[in-house]
Protein backbone atom coordinates (compact mmCIF):
# COMPACT_ATOMS: atom_id res chain seq x y z
CA UNK A 1 0.00 0.00 0.00
CA UNK A 2 2.54 2.26 0.39
CA UNK A 3 1.46 3.69 3.60
CA UNK A 4 0.84 2.62 7.48
CA UNK A 5 -2.60 1.48 8.08
CA UNK A 6 -3.94 1.73 11.48
CA UNK A 7 -5.33 -1.22 13.13
CA UNK A 8 -8.49 -1.37 12.30
CA UNK A 9 -7.72 0.07 8.49
CA UNK A 10 -5.44 -3.08 8.05
CA UNK A 11 -8.27 -5.15 9.14
CA UNK A 12 -10.49 -3.88 6.69
CA UNK A 13 -7.45 -4.10 4.32
CA UNK A 14 -7.39 -7.67 4.64
CA UNK A 15 -11.02 -8.39 4.59
CA UNK A 16 -11.07 -6.28 1.37
CA UNK A 17 -8.56 -8.91 -0.39
CA UNK A 18 -10.57 -11.85 1.29
CA UNK A 19 -13.78 -10.57 0.13
CA UNK A 20 -12.47 -10.01 -3.33
CA UNK A 21 -10.91 -13.48 -4.00
CA UNK A 22 -13.45 -15.78 -2.32
CA UNK A 23 -16.98 -13.95 -2.68
CA UNK A 24 -16.25 -11.81 -5.85
CA UNK A 25 -13.76 -13.81 -7.88
CA UNK A 26 -15.81 -13.40 -11.21
CA UNK A 27 -12.78 -15.47 -13.07
CA UNK A 28 -13.43 -18.25 -10.71
CA UNK A 29 -10.01 -19.47 -8.94
CA UNK A 30 -10.49 -19.00 -5.67
CA UNK A 31 -9.79 -22.43 -4.93
CA UNK A 32 -6.77 -22.47 -6.32
CA UNK A 33 -3.84 -21.32 -3.80
CA UNK A 34 -1.44 -20.06 -6.93
CA UNK A 35 -3.36 -17.69 -7.64
CA UNK A 36 -4.32 -16.13 -4.38
CA UNK A 37 -2.50 -12.97 -5.98
CA UNK A 38 -4.72 -12.76 -9.20
CA UNK A 39 -7.14 -9.60 -7.79
CA UNK A 40 -4.49 -7.58 -5.54
CA UNK A 41 -4.02 -4.41 -8.15
CA UNK A 42 -7.27 -3.91 -7.71
CA UNK A 43 -7.52 -4.21 -3.84
CA UNK A 44 -5.54 -0.83 -3.30
CA UNK A 45 -8.44 1.01 -5.33
CA UNK A 46 -11.43 -0.64 -3.93
CA UNK A 47 -10.06 -0.20 -0.69
CA UNK A 48 -10.01 3.53 -1.28
CA UNK A 49 -13.54 3.58 -2.70
CA UNK A 50 -14.48 1.79 0.51
CA UNK A 51 -12.76 4.53 2.77
CA UNK A 52 -13.49 7.64 1.27
CA UNK A 53 -16.70 7.39 -1.13
CA UNK A 54 -20.10 8.25 0.62
CA UNK A 55 -21.88 6.53 -2.43
CA UNK A 56 -21.01 2.80 -2.43
CA UNK A 57 -22.47 2.85 -6.32
CA UNK A 58 -18.73 3.82 -7.09
CA UNK A 59 -17.32 0.71 -5.71
CA UNK A 60 -19.98 -1.20 -7.67
CA UNK A 61 -19.18 0.79 -10.74
CA UNK A 62 -15.70 -0.25 -10.26
CA UNK A 63 -16.11 -3.68 -9.97
CA UNK A 64 -18.37 -3.91 -12.80
CA UNK A 65 -15.47 -1.74 -14.84
CA UNK A 66 -12.84 -4.25 -14.28
CA UNK A 67 -15.15 -7.94 -14.61
CA UNK A 68 -16.44 -5.85 -17.80
CA UNK A 69 -13.49 -4.01 -19.39
CA UNK A 70 -9.98 -4.88 -17.43
CA UNK A 71 -10.74 -8.78 -17.58
CA UNK A 72 -12.96 -8.39 -20.71
CA UNK A 73 -15.90 -10.79 -19.77
CA UNK A 74 -18.10 -8.05 -20.50
CA UNK A 75 -21.46 -6.70 -18.41
CA UNK A 76 -24.22 -8.89 -17.68
CA UNK A 77 -26.79 -8.86 -14.94
CA UNK A 78 -24.92 -11.49 -12.93
CA UNK A 79 -21.78 -9.35 -12.92
CA UNK A 80 -23.90 -6.23 -11.17
CA UNK A 81 -26.00 -8.54 -8.70
CA UNK A 82 -22.41 -9.82 -7.57
CA UNK A 83 -20.64 -6.47 -7.70
CA UNK A 84 -23.83 -5.38 -5.10
CA UNK A 85 -23.29 -8.18 -3.09
CA UNK A 86 -19.94 -8.18 -2.52
CA UNK A 87 -20.22 -3.69 -2.08
CA UNK A 88 -22.95 -4.74 0.67
CA UNK A 89 -21.10 -7.33 2.41
CA UNK A 90 -17.88 -5.16 2.19
CA UNK A 91 -19.55 -1.95 3.57
CA UNK A 92 -21.52 -3.48 6.67
CA UNK A 93 -18.08 -5.27 7.83
CA UNK A 94 -16.35 -1.49 7.76
CA UNK A 95 -19.51 -0.47 9.54
CA UNK A 96 -18.63 -3.55 12.06
CA UNK A 97 -15.39 -2.08 12.27
CA UNK A 98 -16.02 1.41 13.01
CA UNK A 99 -18.67 0.17 16.02
CA UNK A 100 -16.14 -2.03 17.60
CA UNK A 101 -13.09 0.21 17.00
CA UNK A 102 -10.89 0.25 19.83
CA UNK A 103 -10.23 4.45 19.47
Amino acid sequence: MGQKLSPDDMKLYRRTDEVLHYLWDPIGISDIPEARDEYHSYLPHVFSLLKQSKDQQDIVDYLIFIEGDRMGMGYSKKSKKRALEIVEILINYKGWIEENSEQ
